[in-house]
């Protein structure tokens, strides 16, 4: 391509949009679903139930450290299918491109999507490229929708949750939260903020042999863990007890968060799931995630209690109760 950046005929739909499809999308994403070039992908769907899920990425900016906007959604996407308990299998793709944007950002992110796909072992098979006027995409912004496959005897529906069962988190909360605000923001601190982005197909494929055991699974993403908490107990129509002293947050995030007056709890995540488990089962739930580099850090934070009913309530480590409510507001714009 003669131009280093995004021209307005680059979403004209002639000579150089198919320029702009061959030397970055399908080069990046080449298979045989994608090679074939139709108006939509032709799929071949093992037996189970179906999963699917759609997402749209805003993020600014577009790149941040451990990770970009394109790796983002995909791990968004994986993600969403693996708290449904499905297999995931294949990925779409729309692109809102803006007129201006640097082709080698393009290629960066395009890239970066493939590889996370290909570590996913997800497979992208369709999209769309649109190009819209100077100032009116931020750059970038990208769709996506997930398909995936449920295998017999998973159901991770909230109500499944019971009274008394366990409530677990598979890492340390709010990196990806503090990594943007700190980039976006130009925050140094003594150990770099990092994003926990990463597709997280493996804590699926380790929880599969538990069945039933597993009741529920969530990705804390915006509005972060309490957000999810409430919500789950809301769904649920049960409450649940937390500790703070058992929740994990690294000591740069629980730093910044002092020092910025922010809450970890409320911090958006990436990499993370909550998990809602049979009590008798945890302890060994928690063994098998811990062999995980994507959820060394796992660890049973509380409890489901029959009352009170739809809310959430922490255990502070000075020993009282308060309730842990939902977000309220924009803890932080643009975060996915």
């Amino acid at each position: 391509m003669k131009t280093d950046r995004i021209l307005m005929a680059h979403g004209s739909g002639g000579l150089m949009s198919q320029q702009l499809i061959d030397g970055v999308f399908k080069k990046a994403w080449d298979n045989p679903y994608l090679s074939a070039m139709l108006d939509g992908a032709l799929l071949d769907l093992p037996p189970g139930r179906v999963a699917m899920t759609t997402d749209s990425f805003v993020i600014t900016p577009l790149f941040f450290p451990g990770g970009n906007i394109g790796k983002l959604s995909v791990c968004g996407t994986v993600n969403d299918l693996v708290a449904c308990g499905a297999k995931p299998l294949f990925l779409s793709t729309a692109m809102i491109i803006e007129e201006g944007l640097y082709l080698s950002d393009l290629r960066k992110i395009v890239d970066s999507m493939a590889r996370t796909a290909r570590e996913a072992g997800i497979c992208l098979v369709t999209g769309d490229t649109k190009v819209v006027e100077r100032g009116s995409a931020d750059g970038l912004f990208i769709n996506t929708t997930g398909i995936g496959v449920i295998p017999s005897g998973i159901d991770f529906r909230p109500s499944r949750i019971e009274d008394g069962d366990a409530v677990l988190v598979t890492g340390p909360v709010g990196d990806h939260g503090l990594a943007v605000l700190a980039q976006r923001e130009g925050l140094r601190f003594a150990t770099p903020a990092l994003s926990d982005c990463a597709p997280l197909g493996v804590i699926g494929r380790v929880l599969e042999k538990y069945g039933a055991d597993v009741r529920c699974m969530r990705d804390p993403t915006r509005g972060g863990l309490a957000t999810v908490l409430n919500e789950l107990a809301q769904q649920s129509g049960h409450g649940i007890l937390v500790e703070e002293s058992k929740i994990p947050v690294s000591p740069v995030v629980q730093g910044a968060c002092d020092m910025l007056g922010l809450d970890p709890l409320y911090m958006a995540n990436e990499g993370k799931m909550v998990v809602i488990t049979d009590p008798r089962r945890a302890a060994e739930i928690i063994r098998d995630l811990r062999q995980l580099p994507e959820a060394n850090g796992a660890a049973i934070i509380g409890e489901v209690r029959r009352e009170p009913a739809q809310m959430v309530l922490l255990q502070t480590e000075l020993g009282a109760q308060r309730i842990l409510a939902m977000l309220e507001g924009e803890h932080l714009p643009r975060i996915c």
